[in-house]
């Protein structure tokens, strides 16, 4: 009997990722993965346990704590860290705040997601991590479509576009001067599609918030927000406030994560959902909506 050795597109999907996470554990000291409890770095993280296993993660996960996180979101990641036996470094934004490295936004709009990069990059400095691997995707963003695999930062963290090292044959440069480091995003091929469906095929566990719930929300320039401590309305938004049937396509600090209007509460309608969508995951995204090279801007300045 002749036998079949054709293989999905996951199944490629995850040989990939599984690769890239060994080959940056084979050629970095100490490498550290970045994670903010949204889909695409459970994902990762759950690709590292399978790339590993048995042992132990060789590297821990690092969260960039805005401070301004859903509440779902971090009962979410205390649990999945202590399942995962993974250890867990937090660089705190509120610390940078305090300790006057940064100064945080004041008035409606304001914002501690471009905080996030001081923290990131002294969280990386203080722990000596000369590889941090991220859950970006090409599919997500334009700037993010330009990153390679092995994505190469300067001894101030910062990227540039026009420096990328080539990576014929899936052969990945590592090599580096004292004090710069590398991002590495195994996952840059997948797209939000193949997020959803490996998660509905290795049945993975994901914060709620992804899932349709009722929440009380409000619009901001289109963009559907929840309604938080952290957020500051203006006089004419809080007369707009009303309870909405929603989802979260991405999860980011909450004072920046838009919603989406929706009745999907399970894989199945999720899926079918997003085939359908005519907007990017990142279109509910205010942070992205602050200027055209919003997202291009962030991580020339040390951003994920």
């Amino acid at each position: 009997m002749a036998t079949d050795y054709t293989i999905t597109h996951l199944k490629q999907l995850e040989s990939e990722a599984i690769y890239i996470l060994r080959e940056t554990a084979a050629q970095f000291e100490k490498p550290v993965l970045l994670f903010s409890g949204g889909k695409d770095s459970i994902v990762m993280a759950y690709l590292a346990k399978k790339a590993f296993w048995p042992s132990k993660l060789p590297f821990p996960l690092m969260h960039v704590d805005t401070g301004h996180n859903f509440p779902e979101t971090m009962e979410y990641r205390d649990r999945f860290i202590e399942d995962l036996g993974a250890q867990l470094v937090v660089a705190s934004v509120q610390k940078a705040i305090d300790e006057g490295k940064v100064v945080e936004e004041t008035g409606p709009y304001a914002s501690r997601n471009g905080l996030q990069t001081v923290a990131l990059l002294e969280g990386l400095e203080e722990g000596q991590y000369d590889a941090a691997l991220g859950g970006g995707r090409r599919d997500e963003e334009k700037a993010r479509a330009k990153e390679r695999f092995f994505s190469h930062r300067d001894a101030f963290g910062q990227w540039d576009p026009k420096k990328q090292r080539p990576e014929l044959w899936n052969i990945f440069n590592g090599r580096k001067h004292h004090g710069e480091h590398f991002r590495v995003f195994p996952l840059s091929n997948w797209t939000e599609m193949d997020i959803w469906q490996y998660i509905k095929q290795e049945n993975i566990e994901l914060p709620n918030l992804y899932f349709s719930h009722e929440r009380e929300c409000f619009v901001r320039n289109g963009v559907i927000m929840g309604v938080c401590d952290f957020i500051e309305m203006t006089p004419e938004e809080k007369k707009t406030v009303e309870k909405m049937t929603v989802r979260f396509r991405t999860i980011g600090d909450a004072t920046c994560t838009g919603a989406a209007l929706s009745t999907a509460d399970n894989l199945d309608d999720i899926i079918d959902e997003v085939a359908a969508a005519r907007q990017t995951e990142r279109g509910t995204r205010a942070d992205d909506k602050r200027s055209e090279t919003a997202m291009e801007d962030r991580k020339k300045e040390g951003y994920f």
